[in-house]
């Protein structure tokens, strides 16, 4: 059986380019719980401008992400990722050095239009074997959540001790930082290709846009991002005003409420995974949060019971954005799953635009207990749609390089990884040399499955 160990080539390629995205994220997030508690003191400032400068960023990452995949298939993706976090950086630069909101607002577009999350992804898949693919981009899951969780517990900690202004030129350091890791650690691929697993194909566009299934999941990721920033627009405030919990103290709240969820969310994932329970998980994980928005709106004057709906907030939160990418890989057609991932991401985005902006409108125009309002009836209706859905198929994808084909050859070929045990449904991409086989993992015979790849080194 042919290797599906991570080399040491590819082992540098996943963990430099996983701490490019931890180093912009970190910065990126650490606003978060504390924005809304001290952009006031900004020329111009009101709920609505500040709601909307949170989530601004969501906007142009939604609008640029795609350009700058295709742009690094021509220009190549290492000049798109440092002119992309140059953008960041500049705009994290703007956003610091203004005394306006507008001026934040702008920075944070910025930010956002340095959008290389997918080109980083597309670069990924340059350096590492479709073999090992799926691994090298668990490995960068991972590193996203856990710079996620990371800085959300230290921005207040920064805050402490330092201003809002100091995050974001934290924020564009660490964006030079990034350049420094793409330009020194992280190896230059061979060649660059396009990739029907991560980059989106615009010809395969209106098959998928067309999905009710995938489209339902866009949906998922749209609400679950526009709660968390409309919540992070209005809690902050309420803990501070009505909790009467110190901006400076309140990262003893969010640490160990974001080390125990995540904790509390492992088993979650096993029961829908391993079970085989993903929509019954899902509708528990909605249904926390709904538990949780009506906790900060009924009881924020209770420090306990605003911590146990964080607990559940955010318990409930890590579970979804974990598996939720993985439901749509499940049921994403195998050729087209880059282009459904695209799409995903773009929902995600622009549902953090939405709310931001809308959750600070409705701060603005009531109070914040509007927002957490806003953010249960959102939910409701997510969790009617998840109740019409299915549970998805239980398949992995596996990625084989099979060496270029001509069509009757791919065609024998798809029908001989179809007769082995535990294959869903194969398809050969003859002018890419690409298998992609969807697996019931319990079922497959790897060793068997592999034996049709022709790759065994690294890029």
């Amino acid at each position: 059986m042919k290797s599906l160990d991570i080399n040491r080539f590819e082992r540098t390629s996943v963990l430099s380019l996983a701490s490019i995205f931890s180093l912009r994220m970190l910065g990126l997030f650490m606003i978060l719980p504390v924005f809304s508690l001290y952009a006031a003191h900004f020329k111009y400032a009101s709920p609505f401008l500040i709601g909307l400068a949170l989530g601004v960023y969501g906007l142009t990452s939604a609008i640029f992400q795609a350009p700058y995949g295709l742009l690094s298939d021509h220009f190549g993706r290492k000049k798109m990722i440092i002119f992309g976090l140059i953008i960041f950086a500049l705009g994290s630069l703007l956003a610091g050095a203004s005394h306006s909101i507008y001026g934040v607002i702008a920075g944070r577009a910025l930010q956002g239009a340095g959008a290389v999350g997918s080109t980083i992804l597309a670069l990924l898949a340059d350096l590492t074997r479709e073999e090992v693919r799926t691994k090298a981009m668990a490995t960068i899951g991972m590193s996203i959540g856990a710079s996620f969780m990371l800085s959300l517990a230290l921005g207040p900690v920064f805050i402490a001790h330092f201003n809002l202004a100091d995050i974001f030129y934290l924020t564009a350091f660490l964006g030079v930082v990034a350049i420094g890791v793409l330009l020194w650690v992280v190896p230059s691929p061979k060649a660059s290709v396009f990739h029907r697993d991560q980059e989106i194909d615009l010809a395969s566009l209106k098959a998928i846009v067309t999905r009710t299934d995938l489209l339902s999941l866009d949906f998922a990721v749209f609400i679950l991002h526009a709660i968390l920033m409309a919540t992070f627009v209005a809690l902050p405030v309420a803990m501070l005003h009505v909790t009467h919990i110190s901006a400076h103290n309140q990262w003893l709240v969010y640490l160990p409420v974001l080390v125990l969820a995540f904790i509390l969310m492992v088993p979650m994932i096993i029961i829908a995974e391993k079970k085989r329970k993903m929509r019954e998980v899902t509708l528990v994980a909605i249904g926390l949060l709904v538990i949780a928005e009506l906790g900060f709106y009924f009881f924020s004057a209770h420090i306990t019971a605003v911590i146990i709906s964080l607990l559940f907030f955010f318990t409930a939160f890590t579970y979804l954005e974990g598996t939720l990418p993985s439901w749509i890989s499940k049921v994403a057609p195998i050729e087209t799953k880059g282009t459904a991932i695209g799409l995903y991401s773009s929902s995600q985005f622009f549902g953090a635009f939405v709310g931001g902006a809308f959750g600070g409108w409705l701060y603005g125009l009531k109070h914040f207990n509007a927002v957490f309002l806003f953010c249960v009836v959102m939910l409701c209706i997510w969790l009617l749609v998840v109740f019409n859905m299915k549970n998805p198929p239980y398949v992995a994808t596996r990625m084989l390089n099979v060496g270029k084909q001509s069509e009757q050859s791919a065609s024998k070929l798809e029908q001989a990884l179809s007769k082995i045990k535990g294959v869903v449904q194969a398809t050969v991409i003859a002018v890419d040399g690409i298998a992609y086989v969807k697996v019931d993992s319990k079922k497959v015979d790897d060793s068997k499955l592999f034996a049709y790849s022709v790759l065994t080194e690294g890029r």
